[in-house]
């Protein structure tokens, strides 16, 4: 019985006493399952082999008879060795072809798709000014793709031709094998190699595509870019991807938008947010400023004593919405500048102006009188 000690205490792995309920034995299998899963637990083997281990004592454990055989005959009843002649199934293989077997009859459980295959998906990337992205465009776009061979419709066959049954498979598109398993019969399958799972051979191929039904060809189309997208969007357009062998269905092609950016603006969401600047008397006395928007210009009154920082909110002057009616607002932050290199009118008045108002101002010159390193200069001179 070598290769399933770790298999010996089904109920230990679950967790659940011998008596446990159907329910019970359920709802700690998924707690185990979530707590050990790959997923969960990326590159993390041990964790990887115990949730298979976990995986089968479920499965034994949910069935009655394998439940049953297990414990009146332990593993031997269920895994095999000297308990399989009490009805036990006879498996002899070790653990790793217990987990083949139970996760082989997991995985297969519908029959594979008869036909040709799907053609590819493809990606291609579209450059957008900012006005474009927010108001949408045509563009007009070329790809290089396999496409449905125009000489034989797709069908691969010669003109006059027409595919015969493969066989191998006998139309089937893939070949079976019937083996013995810890769960009895299982029945693994795989595509047939000499139809690639269609089901039909081509005796006589076309001769534009070789048989395959699709040739590669450029072609050049226009996209209808909606309003409002953002740079990192994707568009999906079906049937525009490849095309699938010998009439398989079309892939899609997957449009990624690159949106170039305004200098005047910077985008969050739908709203726009923008920088005006103001002198020192404009935001003291009151001023109207011209704020750029996305389609021209936005008269703005700056109300008396408007300070550094202040946002002047103008709606509807926004990136419109992608889904629905409507657009978001822009945000005109307002900067103050302080004005430089006075000449001596300028630098007067403003003495004036803070004498007036009882502040103190460093004296002419700039430098500040005899502040500290001026009587360090001095002290060492």
């Amino acid at each position: 019985m070598a290769g399933i000690d770790g298999l010996r205490d089904l109920y230990g792995l679950l967790g659940v006493s011998p008596g446990a309920s159907d329910d019970e034995i359920k709802k700690a299998y998924r707690a185990r399952a979530r707590e050990l899963h790959p997923d969960t637990n990326p590159g993390d083997a041990v964790a990887e082999a115990k949730f298979k281990e976990v995986s089968v004592a479920y499965e034994v454990l949910r069935d009655p008879e394998k439940r049953a055989r297990y414990d009146r005959f332990g593993p031997e009843g269920v895994f095999g060795g000297q308990g399989a002649g009490a009805g036990g199934f006879g498996f002899e293989g070790g653990l790793g072809d217990i987990f083949e077997a139970f996760f082989g009859q997991m995985a297969g459980g519908g029959g594979r798709r008869r036909g040709p295959a799907a053609g590819s998906d493809a990606e291609v990337r579209v450059g957008l000014t900012f006005a474009e992205a927010a108001f949408g465009c045509r563009k007009e776009i070329s790809v290089r793709l396999p496409a449905t061979c125009a000489s034989c419709a797709g069908r691969g066959t010669a003109p006059g031709t027409q595919p015969v049954t493969c066989t191998d498979c006998q139309g089937a598109g893939e070949l079976r094998r019937v083996r013995q398993s810890l769960l009895g019969q299982v029945v693994t399958s795989v595509a047939c190699s000499r139809c690639g799972g269609i089901g039909e051979t081509i005796p006589h191929p076309c001769s534009e595509c070789g048989g395959e039904g699709r040739r590669m060809e450029e072609s050049t189309f226009t996209v209808e870019v909606p309003q409002g997208v953002d740079n990192g969007s994707t568009l999906r357009l079906a049937d525009r991807g490849a095309a699938g062998q010998r009439g398989g269905p079309t892939g899609s092609l997957f449009v990624h938008l690159a949106v170039a950016p305004d200098p005047r603006f910077e985008r969050d969401g739908d709203n726009l947010h923008t920088t005006v600047t103001i002198g020192l008397a404009q935001a003291a006395l009151g001023t109207e400023v011209v704020v750029e928007t996305l389609e021209g210009t936005h008269p703005v009154a700056v109300r008396a004593g408007t300070q550094h920082g202040y946002i002047e909110r103008i709606r509807g002057e926004g990136v419109p919405h992608l889904r629905g009616r409507g657009r978001g607002d822009l945000f005109a932050h307002v900067v103050v500048e302080t004005p430089v290199s006075l000449n001596e009118a300028e630098e007067e008045l403003l003495r004036q102006f803070a004498a007036a108002r009882g502040e103190q101002v460093a004296p002419p010159g700039g430098g500040g009188g005899e502040g500290v390193f001026s009587r360090l200069r001095s002290a060492f001179g």
